[in-house]
């Protein structure tokens, strides 16, 4: 199939109308990225790092990785020194890790509201929601098929959050929408209802060129920016698609950053131990970035580590494990010794409802991720059952919950206020410090405080209908979605959005497959 690219267009400003409009739009307040005055948790020495290390660029020299369909990958290979034999490629040790050596430490991810943009890398860790569900659920309708509205609602809610940094990308699969079109009604949603930092599609080469010609639009030229962060799975073990690295040589030619990142079910994708594991992410993500470096020296990317194993039973995938915790923070250690940004953890678990088990699962892979040094984290909240559903409910639990990592990266201060000397002293022995002058000072921002949770008397939540976490999050969406305001958006900007949907859509017949 072949799609007919519409023709770029520049725009103005709308006027004096638009630019009241932008004065008297209401601003919704978003956390900065996280900046950690904590010490990660490493759980390799170094002799087990060099261990590793040397184990993946055996992998790389002597087993190889597959390009598969992808005859330009293979001969891109060839012209950097690599053996190529079919479509398997080896690769000499070393070559990959000199290639990588060009691919930036920091990336700025800009957002169309400057002061949503993001740093990606270093002691920082950005959020994004939830990716590629193709269920949600609800309180009201249960488990179903996900719609372009309810696309555009968790796109409002993720906007609305205030712990969440960035709008993410398939929140959820509209599947009301031909395959072939769907992209672009998802990216209008993230660039209209939002003015946060946003994902491109990665579902064929043409939706990432797609995804480059609206961002080229909504920014009024990229200058070389990069505007897009977007997901590459690497289909482990060491099998490199046409469809992903296509989207990958789109990205990186255009300076958008990618997410190259293995897709690990351990005992099924990967050896069942941590070592083993870790040997073929850091294999993977070698030849992956190092691909992105010979399409573009200096081109953004991200190492990724998607990390989960199968109970050996029935053979479902299970989250918030030790092995998975173990597996993140030696992959955050590998990151960091190779000067790359690392993506990891999020709002994981197996559970079918946002109950006791989801909270478990994943309040274990929010924590790991932050203590192993995840500058990217994604599917931050709503992630349900495996990662086939969107849950409205669990969206907003997991958000209010992205406060408490927010807290504990703050660490611990010990200036003259915090040290809190005065207030010994003026209360002494036997006293109490609810009125003493420090505390008057500090209370308001001494203690993080839920958005959600009930801390009610008995008595108090008995009256208003002893409501569990869930019901409490039903009526926080219903809330968040009421109070909701579109950002402001230069109307001239806006028409020439939907007028390139329009022609792209025009110019091929629906696809369902």
């Amino acid at each position: 199939m072949t799609e007919t690219a519409a023709p770029r267009r520049r725009t103005r400003g709308g006027g004096g109308a638009a630019r009241r409009a932008e004065r008297t739009a209401v601003s919704i307040e978003t956390a900065k990225y996280i900046e950690r005055n904590i010490p990660n948790f490493e759980v390799l020495d170094e002799e087990a790092l060099q261990i590793i290390e040397a184990n993946a660029e055996t992998v790389l020299a002597e087993i190889g990785v597959n390009f598969v369909d992808n005859p330009q990958a293979l001969d891109r290979w060839r012209n950097a020194g690599a053996e190529v034999e079919g479509e398997r490629v080896r690769i000499p040790r070393g070559l990959a890790r000199k290639l990588c050596s060009t691919a930036p430490s920091m990336i700025t991810q800009h957002a169309r509201n400057p002061e949503r943009s993001v740093e990606i890398g270093g002691r920082n860790l950005v959020i994004a929601p939830v990716y590629g569900p193709p269920f949600v659920r609800d309180a009201e309708g249960g488990r179903r098929y996900a719609t372009i509205a309810d696309f555009e609602k968790f796109v409002k809610l993720g906007y609305m959050s205030k712990w969440l940094h960035h709008s993410g990308g398939t929140v959820c699969e509209p599947t009301d929408i031909p395959v072939n079109k769907r992209h672009l009604d998802m990216l209008y949603a993230h660039m209209a209802y939002s003015d946060k930092p946003f994902m491109g599609s990665v579902t064929e080469p043409e939706r990432a060129q797609d995804s480059v010609e609206m961002a080229d639009i909504l920014f009024g030229g990229l200058n070389d920016r990069t505007v897009m962060t977007s997901l590459i799975n690497i289909n482990s073990p060491m099998t490199f698609d046409s469809i992903m690295m296509g989207a990958l040589e789109v990205y990186a030619k255009a300076n958008q950053a990618c997410i190259v990142s293995p897709f690990i079910v351990g005992g099924a994708m990967a050896p069942v131990s941590v070592a083993g594991t870790l040997t073929q992410v850091l294999a993977e993500v070698l030849a992956g970035v190092a691909y992105s470096q010979l399409i573009r020296p200096g081109a953004p990317v991200i190492m990724g580590a998607f990390v989960t194993s199968i109970d050996m039973n029935s053979g479902a995938p299970t989250f918030g494990t030790p092995e998975a915790a173990h597996i993140t923070y030696g992959a955050g250690q590998l990151a960091r010794r190779l000067g790359l940004p690392y993506r990891s953890a999020g709002s994981f678990c197996g559970s079918k409802l946002p109950d006791a088990q989801a909270a478990y699962e994943t309040s274990n892979s929010l924590n790991v991720g932050l203590l192993a040094g995840v500058n990217f984290m994604l599917h931050g909240c709503g992630w349900l059952e495996g990662g086939l559903v969107s849950s409205f409910e669990k969206f907003v639990m997991d958000a209010d919950q992205l406060g408490t990592l927010h807290g504990l990266a703050k660490g611990v201060s010990v200036d003259e206020n915090a040290q809190a000397m005065g207030a010994i002293e003026e209360v002494g022995p036997g006293g109490h410090y609810l009125g003493c002058a420090h505390t008057q000072a500090n209370f308001k921002e001494a203690f993080w405080r839920s958005d959600l949770l009930d801390y009610k008397p008995f008595e108090t939540w008995q009256d208003e209908g002893a409501r569990d976490t869930q019901a409490l999050a039903s009526a926080r969406v219903e809330k968040l979605l009421n109070d909701y305001q579109q950002p402001h958006l230069d109307p001239a900007i806006d028409e020439a959005l939907k007028d390139y949907i329009r022609q792209k859509k025009e110019s091929m017949p629906d696809a369902f497959v």
